[in-house]
This record gives structure tokens, C-alpha cells and sequence, in this order.
């Protein structure tokens, strides 16, 4: 049994500490494991809410195919819809270019299956390898796709997503490339 509550809420007083407040009480609570938890990265964190946005570019920037999909989802599944969705590029001469005819990607593509289907299609493929290879050597390939993620995330209504639909999301997505391309080919 424990005491009765007082019978005055104005009265009931939690017990004051005299002195001052340690450090480590405040603010050096985290959300991650302790020193001696050995449980690893929180399992929570695999479901994250979200979307994220997946671009393919040319090699000055300009945004060829753009797709969305869950912040849960591996970037590996988006390969495909993405190079299927570059639409044709009139050339000066000969017929309209459907594929690009190198790509380069990061190490979150380093599948067998991919690169297969990417050799099937005739691109020739510049992927990291998992373990084997830095993905430093891309940095010089891959700052053109951060310039331009830079530039949709200059977007106010991009950078927190308010629309509930996916199709919604897009369309904005979508007229911040064509915002882009029309900047980057009129200036």
C-alpha cells in the first residue's frame, strides 16, 4: 500500500534537487544505444515515412527522368523505371536517342541483375563495387546529380512533402525539372 495523494493538488511538491543540475542528466541523453548495448542500430528506423526523389541526368545536370517512391524502398528498384522513362532526345542527325550510352551509380546499384539488364540494353555501366571499389572515384560524375538535387530541394513545396498524393508529389517534382531545364537552356 503507499501513501494517500494529498488532498490539494496545489500542494503536492515533487522533491526539489539543492545545488545544481549534472551535465549528463540533461543533455546527454541520446536516442541510440547505450555504450555497453550491443543490440545494434535501432529496428526502427528501417520503416522510415517518406518519399524519396530519383533522378537520372545528363551529364551538364539537366534532369532526363524523374521518379518517386518510400523512403523504405532500396534505391536499387528504382533503376529500372527510371531508364525506361527517359523519353527521346531529338539529335541533329540520324533517329532519336532513347538510352544513354554510359551510366554511372553509386554503390546502392551494385547488383548482377542490374548490371545484366544494363548490358542487355547496351549502356555500359560504371557502378561501385560493394567492398572492392571507393566510391570517391564517382564524386567526379556524381556532383552533377547533387548540384541538381540541390536545386529541387530549393523548391519550397519539395522540400517537405505536404501533398498525401503520390501523383501530386510528382507533378510538382516534375515542373521543378522543367523549371530547370528551362533555366539551364535559356541562360
Amino acid at each position: 500500500m503507499g501513501q494517500a495523494p494529498p488532498l490539494d493538488p496545489r500542494r503536492a511538491r515533487l522533491p526539489r534537487r539543492v545545488g545544481l543540475v549534472p551535465l549528463r542528466d540533461r543533455l546527454g541523453e541520446y536516442a541510440g544505444p547505450e555504450k555497453g548495448d550491443l543490440t545494434g542500430p535501432n529496428p526502427v528506423d528501417r520503416g522510415k515515412y517518406g518519399s524519396k526523389i530519383h533522378l537520372i541526368t545528363e551529364r551538364t545536370g539537366l534532369p532526363l527522368s524523374v521518379g518517386i517512391s518510400g523512403a523504405n524502398l532500396h534505391d536499387s528498384q528504382a533503376l529500372i523505371p527510371l531508364v525506361k522513362g527517359i523519353p527521346p532526345i531529338r539529335s541533329r542527325r540520324g533517329p532519336r536517342r532513347r538510352r544513354p550510352a554510359k551510366l554511372h551509380a553509386d554503390k546502392g546499384y551494385d547488383y548482377d541483375h542490374l548490371r545484366r539488364w544494363l548490358r542487355g540494353r547496351g549502356i555500359r555501366h560504371r557502378i561501385a563495387r560493394k567492398g572492392i571499389e571507393t566510391s570517391k572515384r564517382l564524386g567526379r560524375h556524381r556532383w552533377t546529380i547533387e548540384r541538381t538535387m540541390s536545386w529541387l530541394a530549393g523548391c519550397r513545396r519539395l522540400h517537405r512533402r505536404y501533398e498525401r498524393k503520390a501523383e501530386h508529389f510528382l507533378a510538382f517534382t516534375s515542373i521543378a525539372c522543367t523549371l530547370i531545364c528551362y533555366r539551364r537552356l535559356v541562360c
